[in-house]
């Protein structure tokens, strides 16, 4: 079963590029997991305030490629990272056509 996921992430006043720079490691990991990054976009200036920083359309293979992922030790010793670059998460499954 395929997993698709969109994602939407909001970074930590001042620190779009500390954001930028986790994703560029993280995302680096998906195709170990059977996982590939279909799209990534960064918000336009002139935004809204309150839009993400980044959003992101993921596919993984399977459950087990996903799960793989997010278990990844190289993901986890990253978390101090992520936290003090990434404010918000928010995750969707989706069906891309």
């Amino acid at each position: 079963m395929t997993i698709q996921l969109c994602v939407f992430l909001w970074a930590r006043p001042g620190a779009v590029e500390a954001l930028t720079a986790y994703e560029d490691k993280v995302l680096a990991l998906l195709s170990q997991h059977d996982g590939r990054l279909v799209e990534r976009a960064r918000t336009a200036d002139g935004a809204a305030p309150d839009a993400p920083a980044e959003v992101q359309l993921i596919e993984f293979r399977s459950q087990a490629g996903y799960d793989g992922f997010l278990a990844d030790p190289r993901r986890t010793a990253m978390s101090a990272e992520r936290d003090a670059a990434i404010a918000r998460t928010d995750l969707f499954p989706v069906t891309l056509t």
